[in-house]
This record gives structure tokens, C-alpha cells and sequence, in this order.
């Protein structure tokens, strides 16, 4: 890691400030005065802005009840983001682990471990997302062999992958998929005749959403759960 991001990280100073700091002389490496802000660290160094040894805060995992109407972003001048129903003083440098649209509501993860969440969202990784898909009207058992085969979508040259259906009421069913395109679920829904009326992300992985949880309302991920995706 650079000395700058750093000192961004353990400190409330953006890596502006972080760099200023650095080039006045305030940043001392192993008790030594450093100006270099892009000095790389091995990571056992004693690092102290103005005398004081700084530390990397931990890294942060958590899992959101997403209501509607609010945007998987950092910032929007639009719209409530994500960010916007946490507590300002954890919100530094969390991101979003896999994004939901705005009127898509459920299970959303959120951590400052940009490694972590790469593991999440790569194409690579195969990892299943389940959905619970209210439509407009019952699914046909033609209709899900067909997703469950895998379906052309419109303006996309690849076919999806094969997804798994479950049959829950008459017009909801659970839609296991392990990609990440566009819009996704409604394109492949709509792909065989019907229509999504409203879309509820119940699980990434091994990692379920919290029944106690309320829309907007949020928790630490635990161990297990955080290395279920690892």
C-alpha cells in the first residue's frame, strides 16, 4: 500500500491532505521523517502522522435490507443511496458488493474490501444469486425449462446461463442465477412471455438475508458468513 492511501485510510484526511501532510515533513516511517507519499509499505512499518502511530482500521462487512426507492450507489444527487441509512461515521470507504436496482429491494452487501468483494461479483467466481420473483402471471413448467436451460435475451449475443427455478405461490417463484448482466432477471423473465412485478434478492452464496432485518435496517455480516464468500 502507498504511504498516502495509508494515511488516508487510518486518518479522517483525504489523500490530498494525506499527501500535504506527507510532503511538510508530519509523516514519520520507523521514527523517520518521510516526504515520499508514494512510498510503498510493507505493511510492518510504525507509520505516525504529527507523533501519532496510526493503525489501519479493520475491514467492514455488511448486509442490508434494501428498500425500494433507493439506489445502490455511494453518491446520488437524485436519489437516497445505500450509503444514505447508515451512520455517517462508518460509511468511510464502504462500497457496494453487488448492486440491486432501485425498485429491486433485498439482500445487499457492503464492505470496505475491495479483494472480498471482487470475489463476489466476478463472473469468475460462479456465484449464485437467489431472487424471489413476484410476475404477472403463473409461470408455465414450459417456461421454466426454458430458464432453467438457459434463455436468449434481447440485444445480448450470448445466451444466459442455465438458472434454478423453484415454485413457490402461484405468482412467485425463486430464480437462482450466477451471473450479473443488465437488468438480468426481468430480461430473462420477459425472454419467456411474462413480466416481473417486483424482485426481492434473498441470498448471495451461502449468505441469506436476516429475517429480523427491516427494510433500510443493516448488520455485521458474522465470521461465517463473511468467509462463506471468501
Amino acid at each position: 500500500m502507498r504511504l498516502d492511501q495509508f494515511i488516508a485510510n487510518s486518518t479522517e484526511l483525504s489523500r490530498k491532505e494525506a499527501k500535504r501532510a506527507i510532503g511538510s515533513g508530519e509523516v514519520t516511517i520507523n521514527e523517520q521523517i518521510c516526504k515520499g507519499a508514494n512510498t510503498r509499505l510493507a505493511g510492518d512499518e510504525r507509520v505516525a502522522l504529527s507523533g501519532t502511530l496510526l493503525t489501519l482500521p479493520g475491514e467492514r462487512y455488511l448486509m442490508m435490507n434494501k428498500p425500494a426507492g433507493v439506489v445502490s450507489a455511494t453518491t446520488d444527487s437524485d436519489h437516497p443511496t445505500a450509503l444514505d441509512l447508515l451512520p455517517a461515521d462508518i460509511t468511510r470507504h464502504l462500497h457496494i458488493a453487488g448492486r440491486l436496482d432501485a425498485d429491486t429491494t433485498g439482500l445487499l452487501l457492503l464492505t470496505t474490501d475491495g479483494q472480498w468483494s471482487h470475489r463476489v461479483t466476478s463472473p469468475r467466481t460462479d456465484c449464485p444469486k437467489t431472487y424471489r420473483v413476484t410476475l404477472n402471471e403463473p409461470l408455465s413448467d414450459a417456461a421454466a425449462q426454458q430458464l432453467e436451460r438457459g434463455v436468449d435475451l434481447h440485444n445480448d449475443p450470448r445466451p444466459t446461463r442455465p438458472a434454478r427455478v423453484h415454485f413457490m405461490e402461484d405468482r412467485i417463484i425463486e430464480l437462482t442465477i450466477s451471473e450479473g448482466r443488465y437488468h438480468q432477471v426481468k430480461r430473462m423473465v420477459a425472454a419467456v412471455g411474462n413480466h416481473v412485478e417486483a424482485l426481492h434478492r434473498v441470498r448471495i452464496g451461502q449468505v441469506e438475508l436476516d429475517d429480523a432485518l427491516m427494510p433500510g435496517e443493516y448488520r455485521e455480516l458474522t465470521a461465517e458468513e463473511r468467509d462463506s464468500l471468501a
